[in-house]
């Protein structure tokens, strides 16, 4: 398949479940329970894509967490540029708040954007960012992180001590995992980690999220 311009040629990624079969999936923006309430425009099929250099390095930390007792479960991976556009289309549109009680209860949607939880331009479209958590092989649960994922709030910020000592705990486990895999978590989402050498610094790339798209 010929592809037109680098933005739109994927030959550097891999399907994330293929590269690491142990992780768990829940694409959360292509489904409708996300912070704007429908599925987000990219998002073909519901499958985590990543640059060939992230996956790698998340392969190595999910067989160090597997022998702790813990499997990764990823929300979202690789997005498309045309998926931040549908998220800045939003913010502009003052009246769509459905959402608001359940991921942003105490912000103004505007306020998103200025205190740094959405931005106009993501690291998630260069390929080789990953938000996930972790899930107790013994309880087939999610650990408690203290806050849920894409809560954007204070709560949510990795060193926010305003959890119990157990929900702490539990993001420094995930934390020390991805940055001795290679990765570097931010300083507003305990669930975001950017691989530290990402191969793409400075492309945006605005393929849809497919693994089909992929595989042709």
């Amino acid at each position: 398949m010929k592809h037109d311009s680098p933005e739109k040629n994927p030959s550097g990624f891999v399907v994330l479940g293929d590269f690491v079969p142990s992780i768990i999936q829940e694409i959360r923006y292509h489904s409708t329970y996300n912070f704007i309430g429908e599925r987000i425009d990219g998002y073909e099929e519901p499958c985590a894509l990543l640059t060939i250099e992230a996956a790698r390095a998340l392969k190595s930390v999910s067989n160090e967490l597997l022998v702790q007792g813990y499997r990764l479960k990823v929300f979202d991976a690789y997005r498309p540029a045309t998926a931040v556009k549908h998220f800045v289309l939003w913010g502009i549109e003052d009246t769509d708040i459905r959402m608001k009680p359940y991921f942003y209860p105490e912000l103004e949607k505007q306020e998103l954007f200025k205190k740094g939880y959405i931005a106009g331009k993501s690291s998630h479209s260069r390929g080789s960012a990953v938000d996930l958590t972790l899930l107790d092989m013994k309880t087939g649960k999610e650990l408690d992180m203290g806050s849920p994922f894409d809560l954007f709030s204070p709560l949510s910020h990795p060193d926010c001590r305003n959890i119990t000592d157990e929900q702490f705990k539990n993001r420094m486990i995930l934390q020390d995992a991805m940055v001795r895999g290679g990765f570097e978590p931010i300083f507003c989402e305990w669930w975001h980690f950017m691989l530290k050498d990402e191969p793409y610094p400075d492309t945006y790339f605005d393929f849809p999220v497919s693994a089909t798209y992929l595989k042709r």
